[in-house]
């Protein structure tokens, strides 16, 4: 004997109540196989769950495509920021700068190695300390750091910043449609269920395959357990 079987995927949700609001659209109230309470409901829910389908969609299209955009801000930041920080060693190394100068950039006198910049919070904890840093030597009036200057660091490091701000804020605005889709999806079930549940019902005069026949032409979906799949695909080939 075949199964009701519910639909698990947002796809299947929205087909199992289009189809039904389809099959329904023209049936005045009397002739509908469940009550106009759960039509009306079905009617005025569908759309808030398509409209909240289709933004979640746009919102994930839109992170990955900021994404990309992010990775390429990220690398260029990063470039900037630890070739400033080379040119210091360098400086440093020629005679030309003190090493207690490393102090001023947040590191170690003695220390040569660049600083891990890895994540997003390393590149921009460490942009803020260089830029900062040498904005402060060239108010004393030392001279500046070239190749690249850190006008140069800063617009590549501004430009990272904005494009991770944005990217977080596509993020929490994702992770709240998640959450109401969630709720959205519960609710779908429970309709479907209801209006399932009520098709049956009105059909359950008739015998298992008239009622299945009648179901599906409102969205039920029956199938068969694999047992009986091949019970049924035997008994097809001994019939012919």
């Amino acid at each position: 004997m075949p199964y009701r079987r519910l639909p698990n995927t947002d796809s299947a949700r929205l087909r199992a109540m289009q189809k039904a609001l389809q099959k329904s659209e023209d049936l005045p109230p009397y002739k509908l196989p469940y009550s106009v309470s759960t039509f009306q409901e079905l009617k005025n829910f569908f759309p808030e769950f398509k409209l909240a389908l289709e933004y979640q969609k746009d919102s994930f299209d839109r992170q990955v495509t900021k994404n990309k955009h992010l990775q390429d801000s990220q690398k260029k930041a990063k470039l900037y920021i630890s070739h400033f920080i080379q040119v210091l060693n360098f400086a440093i190394a020629r005679g030309e700068l003190k090493p207690e100068t490393r102090g001023l950039f947040g590191m170690d006198e003695d220390e040569k190695k660049l600083p891990q910049l890895n994540t997003d919070k390393e590149i921009i904890e460490w942009g803020q300390i260089i830029i900062a840093a040498e904005q402060k030597r060239l108010a004393a009036g030392n001279a500046p750091i070239t190749n690249p200057t850190i006008a140069r660091v800063k617009v590549h490091y501004e430009d990272f910043l904005r494009i991770h701000h944005n990217q977080k804020n596509l993020q929490e605005t994702q992770s709240k449609g998640s959450g109401k889709l969630i709720q959205l999806r519960e609710k779908a079930d429970l309709l479907i269920i209801k209006l399932w549940n009520e098709i049956e019902e009105s059909y359950s005069d008739l015998t298992a395959d008239e009622k299945r026949e009648n179901s599906e032409k409102y969205g039920l979906i029956y199938v068969y357990r694999k047992n009986e799949k091949l019970s049924f695909t035997n008994l097809k080939l001994n019939l012919v």
